[in-house]
């Protein structure tokens, strides 16, 4: 039997350049060594069905704005995929950090599926706090809801059938509403865990991304969606890792997450 989901892929649109201290709310020795982040958006295919596509990215007027560099726009990425982006009918949006909703207006013909806790906590009284306004973009936020008064927003409340072959599940700690994406593939369950781990070294050293809302729900989160695969590091796909690109099959920074990796990522670590 054919599994629903027939190809993920993590498209790679952006880097930044920057050191492992930068990575962990805690001291770590490799605290002075390289550890660039990457940036993706990441496509959903199954038979007879559009891609969905799990968030937007960002721009080049946020990559100026905050030292990151494009490596070619999401649209382009897209179309490398063989995606057109104004065919695109549903957008995932796991939370609204710039970085993974920065792009909204790529897509004007979606519907964007959000948490009813992320929009709540975004356009809410916590963002009158600085620090916590900070991984915000005004405009996308903004963007966004004008969506939602063209009836172009779905809410999801926890966790929630997407569609055949597709979940979503609530993994709050980084975020107030932050979500994950379950793909039913070939190999067995793969999750797009977007920033419940920028790194997988985020949760082999067991040390938390010092951006969150919620500490102990960020572990609690990771620990989470690792029950959803049984343990196995190679079938969660994290946010931010240049490893996605070196471990699994890949083409012009394109990587098929749902294949199984070269070798067993915890080999690789």
């Amino acid at each position: 039997m054919t599994a629903p989901v027939t190809r993920i892929d993590a498209i790679r649109y952006a880097r930044h350049e920057r050191s492992a201290a930068a990575n962990f709310v805690d001291a770590v020795d490799d605290h002075d060594l390289p550890m660039p982040l990457d940036y993706y958006v990441w496509a959903i295919h199954r038979e007879g069905h559009p891609p969905v596509i799990v968030d937007t990215g960002f721009g080049e007027q946020a990559a100026v704005a905050r030292g990151r560099t494009i490596t070619r726009p999401v649209a382009q990425g897209l179309r490398d995929a063989g995606i057109d982006h104004l065919s695109v009918e549903h957008v995932i949006l796991t939370h609204l950090h710039y970085d993974h909703a920065g792009s909204i207006s790529t897509f004007p013909n979606a519907r964007f599926h959000v948490q009813d806790a992320e929009m709540a906590f975004a356009t809410g009284r916590h963002v009158c706090s600085d620090t916590t306004r900070a991984p915000f973009d005004g405009e996308p936020v903004a963007q966004l809801v004008r969506r939602l008064y063209a009836d172009h927003v779905v809410f999801h409340d926890g966790d929630e059938e997407f569609a055949p072959g597709i979940r979503l599940y609530q993994a709050s700690g980084h975020t107030a509403g932050m979500m994950v994406v379950v793909c039913e593939t070939a190999r067995g369950d793969v999750v797009l865990a977007s920033d419940v781990a920028h790194l997988y070294a985020n949760i082999t050293r067991s040390i938390p991304f010092p951006i969150f809302v919620d500490i102990d729900a960020y572990v609690a989160a990771q620990d989470k969606v690792l029950r959803l695969v049984d343990g196995s590091l190679d079938h969660v796909i994290p946010g931010h890792d240049p490893l996605v690109l070196a471990c699994f099959p890949t083409e012009n920074d394109i990587a098929r997450v749902d294949l199984a990796p070269h070798r067993p990522i915890a080999e690789v670590l």
